[in-house]
């Protein structure tokens, strides 16, 4: 699972574009990370650089067995929680200045006791920033997730836990835009042998490794026919933008 399709690889040229745009949110935070912070869901640890380095103590948490092994040599200061979250079972109350969590809480079904949780241990006025797929923008049913948000689903679950937060987009440009309207054809074109429609109907664990083994296709034939676009899209062709109808991603800073 750890190098899936759905944890986005930076070892994997094919997964480039998806792969900027999730560090894209690391680097947005990256100026704000002081003190006691804790990110949540880190995967392979490819953000952790930026956050190791004005952190005064960093705390991780991942599901992964795999995230120790990949993360202890580089920064061995750091510690390191394998547990299936919510809740926080190995955390206090008020505990933390900065929390970091993305392209997680699509993943969880109790997403309101994911918030609560984060709101729970972070210490008075600490901030927390998550980011989630816009559902709007979504071209398949991702079986990884248990659900994908609007921006008003998103803001209506958010103020159960927080009543200090904005929402803001990260979108890409004309290049990711291009990337985009050719994954989405190509996508199609897969989903025309699906004439029963079971894409929406199975349930999500019978379709994880059809899933898998389709977008991993799609991802190596998009960068076989367009390797120049593939190879091309960096961390500067995405932006921090108020949420529109070009939103790739929410990204929320939640204050307590």
């Amino acid at each position: 699972m750890l190098f899936s399709t759905e944890v986005t690889s930076s070892k994997i040229i094919s997964d480039n574009p998806l792969f900027q745009r999730t560090l894209k949110a690391y680097h947005i935070v990256a100026p704000y990370i002081h003190g006691n912070v804790l990110e949540i869901g880190c995967g392979e640890g490819y953000g952790v650089e930026l956050l190791y380095k004005n952190a005064e103590k960093l705390t991780l948490i991942d599901k992964s067995p795999y995230t120790a092994e990949l993360i202890n040599n580089r920064f061995p200061n750091t510690t390191i929680i394998q547990e299936k979250i919510p809740p926080l079972t190995q955390l206090e109350d008020n505990s933390f200045d900065v929390i970091v969590s993305f392209q997680v809480i699509e993943h969880i079904k109790e997403a309101a006791l994911y918030l609560a949780e984060i709101h729970r241990v972070l210490k008075p006025n600490g901030k927390a920033y998550i980011s989630t797929p816009n559902a709007l923008k979504t071209i398949a049913r991702n079986p990884w997730h248990y659900k994908e948000y609007t921006f008003e689903d998103l803001s209506s679950l958010i103020e159960k836990s927080f009543t200090k937060y904005t929402i803001q987009a990260v979108q890409g440009n004309a290049k990711t835009d291009a990337y985009y309207e050719k994954n989405k054809k190509s996508v199609a074109k897969f989903l025309r042998y699906d004439i029963f429609k079971l894409e929406h109907k199975v349930p999500s664990w019978l379709l994880q490794i059809p899933y898998e083994i389709a977008n991993r296709m799609n991802r190596k034939k998009l960068l076989n026919k367009n390797p120049d676009l593939v190879n091309s899209i960096t961390l500067e062709d995405y932006s921090l933008a108020e949420h529109s109808d070009a939103t790739l991603d929410f990204f929320c800073t939640l204050e307590k």
